[in-house]
């Protein structure tokens, strides 16, 4: 075990109090809203800040764990347990070359803020993008994509620190894209930065996009109601909600979780859900699909 008060002190020597917080619940910081107490929850603004948290993880031998803006976790009622690490690093910087616009972006930009971004300086090619909820750096994690585009598809190189301290630089192929997956889904390592290739384009044109696919989402996407984005992943062979939907289960609900009436694959927080409400939900949900189509489903939200 540790001493999380001498942990706090230790911290402080490096890291600016107001972003250092003390049994901090996460259901405050995650869009399912819910989730037990952290530990200790840090804001990173800077990659000193993250440097000077995996020193005190490595000579104390603390769990670490790492996120965006907690679009895509399902933490449990009983917390986190060590050090809850929140990256805020916010810069955006952009350079043409031969008829290419490559956009540096830190790794807690906001997808929403990047797209904005990118409009206002007519660059193309991060339209589909536009609406996923989080960060750049969960984005490039989970190599997230909708409306036929991947984040692998604009990834020049991705910029990461590993967890004695060592800053690495890995081209598009190195990062291992695939379908909601990257090489960052199990290296121990936190992205830092990345370089996106884009082109130039028609601000109202990007506009224009970005609006519709606003629309799609807003029609299609239970945004009522808290949630982490889409729960399961798209089978190999088959779509996902639609084989929930044909087993009936819209609007199931244990506890105050619910199957989505509006989209089957989104499994939403009504009121008060705990964790195991979801989990619960998950469990029946998969059991049935099972059952009915002898189709094994896989979770695409993360469990914490």
């Amino acid at each position: 075990m540790f001493d999380i008060q001498n942990i706090y002190n230790e911290l402080l020597k490096d890291i600016s109090k107001e972003n250092i917080i003390l049994n901090e619940p996460m259901c405050k910081h995650t869009s399912f809203k819910i989730g037990g107490n952290a530990d200790i929850y840090i804001k990173a603004k800077s990659i000193d800040d993250i440097k000077s948290v995996l020193k005190i993880v490595n000579e104390y031998n603390i769990p670490l764990f790492v996120f965006g803006n907690g679009t895509n976790l399902l933490v449990k009622d009983e917390g986190i347990r060590g050090i809850v690490l929140k990256i805020e690093l916010d810069n955006i910087e952009c350079y043409s070359e031969d008829g290419s616009y490559f956009v540096k972006v830190c790794a807690g930009v906001k997808n929403a803020v990047l797209s904005k971004y990118l409009e206002d300086n007519s660059i193309t090619g991060f339209e589909f993008a536009s609406g996923i909820p989080g960060t750049i750096g969960g984005a490039i994690k989970m190599n997230a994509g909708a409306y036929d585009g991947e984040v692998k598809d604009i990834v020049k190189n991705v910029t990461y620190i590993d967890y004695n301290g060592n800053i690495h630089t890995l081209g598009n192929v190195q990062c291992e894209f695939s379908y909601r997956k990257s090489i960052f889904s199990s290296l121990k390592g936190i992205i830092l930065e990345c370089t996106l290739e884009l082109k130039k384009g028609n601000k109202e044109d990007i506009k224009k996009k970005i609006n519709e696919y606003a629309k799609l989402r807003k029609e299609k996407q239970p945004l009522n109601y808290p949630n982490a984005g889409s729960t399961f992943k798209r089978g190999e062979d088959f779509i996902t909600a639609k084989l929930i939907d044909e087993c009936g289960l819209k609007g199931y609900c244990i506890g105050d979780a619910m199957v989505s009436d509006k989209h089957a694959g989104f499994i939403v927080n009504k009121a008060n859900a705990s964790y195991y409400d979801v989990i619960k939900l998950i469990d029946f949900v998969k059991k049935q699909v099972y059952d009915k189509f002898g189709k094994v489903i896989d979770l695409e939200v993360e469990i914490v």
